[in-house]
């Protein structure tokens, strides 16, 4: 179980339940809980009870950080197709981010290469339909973070890193379209975690975790996790971070005190 005595300002952790625990919605919310966590995130809405899991949540004092509100899809990237099934998919995230206790966010991940379409052309195409969906955002107070991939792991994906990240956010233009900052594709992709938080900070909405190359919890791989978290910190970056990392061995026990001592 965490220790709260051991930081007077601990790092605010939100497990994952889709990669830590196995049975429904409601029973991973439950298993996150017993584990000591205050905050959980996910992946998609379909095959959930939405309304039972957060019931679940208020009763158990704890909050959504964030979900995935539009997947792997070529349609947001490719300029041959329209906004409307973007549009609709946004408004149900801004609609289901309403019932959660503490939503206020929700990712967005673009499109894998789409044949014949340059890296630009997917970029503005992508722009361009965000932009349209910025409307429904501010109307719902709510945020977009949208997620840069590494090709290691998601080859042939139309957007890595965080030069590519900043870049879109940039000129999309607006407080609800930010970020999703994922140190493990961050590092997979480009290494420098600390110089590049220190870059990116302005349009850093939510920042998640993994260890590398494996994806584990911290502890299990190549980064000083202790030193990234505390320049997390340093750059004004006071929300939750993400766990989407898979417990090495299945041991979500030995994972989460993993996890607690990072403070």
């Amino acid at each position: 179980m965490k220790n709260e005595e051991q930081n007077p300002e601990p790092t605010r952790f939100a497990v994952n339940i889709e990669m830590w625990y196995e049975g429904d919605f409601v029973s991973r919310i439950d298993q996150a809980h017993a584990q000591g966590f205050s905050a959980i995130e996910f992946w998609l809405l379909d095959g959930k009870d939405l309304e039972a899991g957060a019931a679940r949540l208020r009763e158990h004092g704890m909050v959504v950080t964030q979900f995935t509100a539009w997947p792997f899809c070529k349609e947001l990237n490719d300029p041959r197709t329209g906004a409307e099934k973007f549009l609709e998919a946004i408004e149900r995230a801004c609609e289901v981010a309403g019932v959660f206790p503490g939503c206020e966010l929700f990712t967005v991940v673009l499109g894998d290469d789409v044949e014949g379409v340059s890296r630009e052309e997917m970029h503005a195409a992508a722009i361009e339909k965000i932009r349209l969906a910025v409307p429904l955002l501010e109307r719902a107070g709510k945020t977009m973070i949208i997620e840069p991939m590494n090709p290691y792991n998601h080859p042939d994906h139309c957007f890595y890193g965080s030069a590519e990240g900043v870049a879109v956010c940039r000129v999309v233009g607006s407080p609800h379209v930010k970020l999703n900052y994922d140190l493990f594709h961050m590092q997979r992709f480009e290494g420098n975690l600390i110089d590049n938080l220190r870059r990116s900070r302005e349009w850093i909405g939510y920042i998640q975790l993994a260890d590398s190359p494996d994806r584990h919890e911290p502890g299990t791989g190549e980064v000083n996790y202790k030193a990234v978290l505390q320049v997390v910190k340093e750059i004004g970056y006071d929300g939750f971070v993400g766990l989407e990392c898979e417990p090495e061995d299945g041991d979500v026990e030995r994972a989460a005190q993993r996890v607690w001592e990072l403070g």
